[in-house]
């Protein structure tokens, strides 16, 4: 038996101390969270008093520092290089005992004060390393001396590296809201280039807005001779004298004025010798540059520009929140070369595409409340249907519809947007199958004055068009690759440009698409992307086709004859018992749609009276006699038939068809209930 807690931990198995952290790690990864709890499953192996993890922040000047103690556990400390030690500094060789704190650590750093303060008299610190990268140390520190041995230095090596994964997601998720924050902070930026008409007028405050989260001295904004030859500075943040009103471009940085953009980590190394801006540059003590073009109706005009002192101070992960101010000023700079008659011509073109926009959404409105969009059915795969689509409703979840063809895609797509947040705004419908590539792509998004022959004024897409209400994308399967790629960029960053476009317009909308494709198919074909399709299956609805609801048959029936009766001026007609039976025989390939158009031909050839079975489509009139014909194609064996046998084969296939539907099954038969009933009890099928 052992005798003390040393003794005691030591008993511990340390497999099971370890699943149990590495259950801990994968149950949660937030860092404060899974620290605390690995900590106390540590403490059951090691002897501490105390433990802290600790993650490189901000490059390497700053750290983060968790102190776990029997009071409590404290995190978010943050420290200078030159707070801690060498010895305990990520990155020293892994791991390392420190057997006298006292004589080990540097009481005039702050971290190292703090834990000899504690009363911390020895110290187990293991590396934390990503691939083969440090990025933090887990220790563990004991208020006697030489309170860890050889033997502990594995098992804190064992419990850094499980914690590496936790470490890496903190770090990721920081990042991920660093740039969230980012991009945010930039929503300022356009109320404060719309008080003026002038950019000049706030280009130092749209400077100061930036400098927030993309730190810089100076900002310009230069625009290009025609001839690519000169830079001419349109606007400046703080004084201009620095930089004159223009300057010539050599032949060596042109190419470089009409690219996507150019990081300039050290003016006097990566620019070229005879380059007048890198002597503008050197003459004013900027070191770095970023610069992003000005694009107006899809042309590179001119560039803007943000300069720093240190070099090496612009990233590429600051190149898009550069561009989105450079679209902000592009925009603005726009519409100060806009005369004032050409700007209200095109708000007055806006106003009447709204206008137009809401007209055919009311019109859609109107169709599908009176007519055939109406939703219909009381079978229970028709009511899981509308189930699932009250649920996903009134979220912002993109939906996803699958199904045949007629199968009423469209109608649970106005439902689902009618039970919206957005059923105030328009409901704009668009079959991607029915149009081109090129002319999907100008549909879908939009296009500029020029984007292509015939382009001879702007178009809002339909996206635009749908703003604030619902897109609906019938046949989203039949679409191109590139038209793929961009709905994908539309559903991820709820963005897009219309055709031959700079600006970055805001998809403000809910995607509710359909297809009858098989997309997992298409995706193994290549032919659909995969990624697009979990971004469009977020919430799928498969709609069953109506061989597998007739239940609804008669209902649907009913309701479209009253509807198509009111079209004709007519009493809704009633409908024969052999007519019934036809309708409900039938299979309908073509579902909700085939029978509708069936029931339009019937209600004109009735002529108001019954509906008979004559009036029906010859593919439905005939559907019964082809169950006679395929009996009579039976071939008799020489030996004779079996029919009780294949009297109970049919039962049992009858019952397989109609899943157990026993009403159903009674119908595939050609039986009454009370028939089907006598059968089942004679072949002990019941």
């Amino acid at each position: 038996m052992p005798t003390n807690p040393r003794d005691a931990r030591a008993v511990e198995p340390l497999v099971g101390v370890l699943t149990e952290i590495a259950r801990t790690v994968t149950e949660t990864l937030s860092l404060p969270d899974a620290f605390a709890r690995v900590a106390g499953a540590a403490r059951r192996v090691l002897p501490f008093d105390a433990a802290g993890v600790v993650r490189i922040v901000d490059g390497p000047a700053l750290l983060s520092w968790g102190l776990a103690t029997p009071d409590g556990a404290e995190a978010g400390r943050r420290y200078g290089r030159d707070d801690v030690s060498p010895l305990l500094w990520p990155g020293a060789a892994s791991p390392r005992r420190i057997d006298e704190a006292a004589v080990a650590l540097d009481a005039t750093r702050q971290a190292d004060r703090e834990l000899l303060d504690a009363g911390m008299r020895s110290m187990l610190v293991a590396t934390i390393v990503r691939g083969d990268v440090p990025i933090g140390d887990l220790w563990f520190a004991s208020r006697a001396p030489r309170g860890f041995g050889p033997a502990d230095e594995p098992t804190a090596q064992a419990i850094a590296d499980i914690l590496s994964a936790t470490l890496e997601h903190e770090r990721l998720a920081e990042e991920e809201r660093r740039r969230i924050r980012r991009h945010r902070e930039l929503d300022s930026l356009a109320p404060a280039l719309a008080r003026a008409l002038d950019v000049r007028e706030v280009f130092d405050q749209v400077s100061a807005i930036a400098r927030e989260v993309l730190p810089h001295e100076r900002m310009t904004l230069g625009l290009l001779s025609e001839d690519r030859t000169e830079n001419r500075m349109w606007a400046v943040s703080g004084d201009r004298d620095w930089v004159p009103d223009s300057y010539p471009i050599p032949e060596s940085e042109r190419a470089q004025m009409v690219a996507d953009y150019q990081i300039v980590g050290d003016a006097e190394a990566d620019l070229p010798a005879d380059s007048s801006r890198r002597a503008i540059l050197l003459a004013a003590g900027l070191r770095s540059s970023l610069r992003v073009p000005i694009r107006l109706e899809g042309k590179t005009v001119g560039a803007l520009s943000f300069h720093a002192r240190e070099t090496q101070s612009f990233r590429e992960e600051d190149v898009d929140l550069a561009l989105r101010v450079a679209d902000q000023v592009a925009l603005a700079f726009s519409h100060q070369r806009l005369a004032e008659e050409a700007r209200r011509a095109e708000e007055a073109r806006q106003e009447a595409a709204r206008l137009e926009v809401r007209v055919r959404a009311l019109a859609d409105e109107l169709e599908s409340r009176d007519g055939f969009g109406r939703v219909v059915g009381a079978s229970p795969a028709w009511r899981s249907v509308l189930v699932q689509a009250s649920k996903v409703a009134p979220t912002e979840t993109t939906v996803l519809l699958t199904g045949e063809s007629g199968t009423g895609k469209e109608v649970v797509a106005r439902a689902v947007h009618r039970a919206s947040a957005r059923s105030s705004g328009p409901f704009v419908a668009l079959n991607c199958a029915a149009l081109p590539e090129q002319l999907l792509e100008s549909e879908l998004f939009g296009y500029e004055k020029g984007a292509f022959t015939g382009a001879y004024a702007s178009r809002a897409g339909r996206l635009e068009q749908a703003a604030g209400g619902t897109l609906f994308l019938d046949e989203a399967g039949e679409t191109s690759p590139l038209v793929q790629a961009k709905l994908l960029r539309v559903l991820e960053a709820r963005e897009f440009q219309r055709l031959g476009g700079a600006k970055v317009l805001k998809a403000e909308v809910r995607i509710v698409a359909a297809t009858n494709r098989d997309l997992h198919a298409a995706m193994a074909r290549g032919d659909f992307r995969e990624d697009l399709f979990y971004r469009l299956s977020v919430f799928e609805i498969h709609l069953p086709p109506l061989r597998e609801r007739p239940e609804d048959v008669l209902l649907l029936t009913e309701r479209f004859l009253e509807d198509l009766s009111r079209n004709v001026g007519r009493p809704a007609p009633g409908v024969s018992r052999e007519a019934r039976e036809l309708l409900l025989a039938y299979s309908w390939p073509g579902n909700v749609r085939e029978l509708r158009n069936a029931l339009e031909r019937a209600v004109i050839l009735s002529e108001g009276g019954l509906v008979q079975a004559e009036h029906l489509p010859i593919a439905v009139a005939r559907s019964g006699e082809a169950r006679v014909a395929s009996a009579s194609a039976i071939e008799l064996p020489p030996g004779g038939l079996d029919l009780d046998a294949l009297e109970k084969t049919l039962v049992t296939q009858a019952l397989e068809k109609a899943r157990n539907n026993r009403s159903r099954a009674a119908k595939l038969l050609g039986l009454t209930r009370a028939q089907l009933y006598t059968r089942l009890e004679r072949y002990g099928l019941a």
